[in-house]
């Protein structure tokens, strides 16, 4: 067994507590964005759509497996990356694709399917893709997960936050415009913070392990980028829309993979360090590449 995955992050249940408090904030965050008119998107060009979803629920994780399959890393490694490509994308890829020119408008339907069905997509592909990998012979740790009770607490971390926004946005749309733009700044550091939380008070092993996922992020999180840029370019879609596919692809929630690391598997060092890198690394390689893209000229 590979040194990482005897690591264990420690956590008690209070600050359990408030990491799912703050998660759930970020949700709210979200939904204020979200409108069910966003879902009409999907009847007048389903086609980006359903290329994007593709994408981002079937192939990111098919990719995962390939390059799990190559590089080899520790097993807890392993899960981490499965626990990432199987969560619903990053609350700031409409922002990201926003700044790049993209097809915003795309970029918020796919949020939203994604997210509402991160419900029973996240729990089911998580225990899908996992059954594919080799456990070690010497690996000790309980992976067992009840579907039911992962399920659940995502229904707590993501629906509930999101219907009330959702009700927000169509009873007290005075009261949205208000607070919008503060809840959505504060989101962006609220996400660093629970990255930021969830390790401060281990830092030595984070120091000691980093560098073992530093690379592996890299590589993932680049050819998550690259996988939905040429999948949308394959299906022949506009510029627009391959640019919100890439980002919708390449960011991904993975303060809901932490959240659910440390609910259900006691904190296991690679899978928390890697979904904690992740978090960083997508929103700095995100800006980067939005950054390029806005300079760009389009089709």
């Amino acid at each position: 067994m590979h040194e990482i995955d005897k690591v264990v992050i420690n956590f008690d249940e209070g600050q359990l507590f408030l990491l799912n408090i703050c998660l759930g904030f970020l949700m709210f965050g979200v939904s204020l964005e979200l409108s069910l008119k966003d879902f009409k998107y999907v009847f007048q060009r389903p086609k980006p759509v359903l290329v994007g979803l593709i994408s981002q629920l079937i192939l990111l994780p098919i990719l995962t497996l390939i390059l799990i399959y190559l590089i080899k890393p520790a097993f807890t490694i392993q899960l981490g990356m499965l626990m990432v490509a199987a969560c619903p994308g990053g609350n700031i890829s409409n922002y990201m694709v926003h700044r790049s020119d993209g097809n915003t408008a795309l970029s918020i339907t796919m949020t939203s399917i994604v997210t509402l069905a991160a419900v029973l997509v996240t729990p089911f592909s998580f225990y899908l893709w996992t059954r594919i990998l080799h456990t070690p012979a010497d690996f000790d740790r309980p992976l067992s997960v009840d579907l039911g009770d992962m399920i659940s607490i995502i229904v707590q971390l993501i629906v509930i936050p999101l219907l009330i926004g959702l009700i927000i946005n169509h009873q007290a749309p005075k009261f949205r415009a208000l607070i919008i733009r503060p809840v959505k700044i504060f989101s962006i550091v609220l996400l660093l913070g629970i990255i930021g939380f969830a390790l401060a008070g281990n830092q030595e092993i984070i120091k000691y392990h980093l560098g073992t996922v530093f690379f592996i992020v890299l590589i993932h999180n680049g050819l998550a980028f690259v996988q939905g840029f040429y999948f949308a370019r394959l299906n022949k879609l506009p510029e627009q829309d391959v640019r919100a596919i890439s980002m919708e692809t390449g960011i991904q929630n993975s303060g809901l993979g932490l959240i659910l690391i440390f609910n259900y598997f006691y904190g296991l060092g690679g899978m928390a360090v890697l979904a904690a890198w992740w978090g960083v690394w997508d929103i700095i390689s995100g800006f980067l590449l939005s950054t390029y893209w806005s300079y760009q000229k389009l089709d």
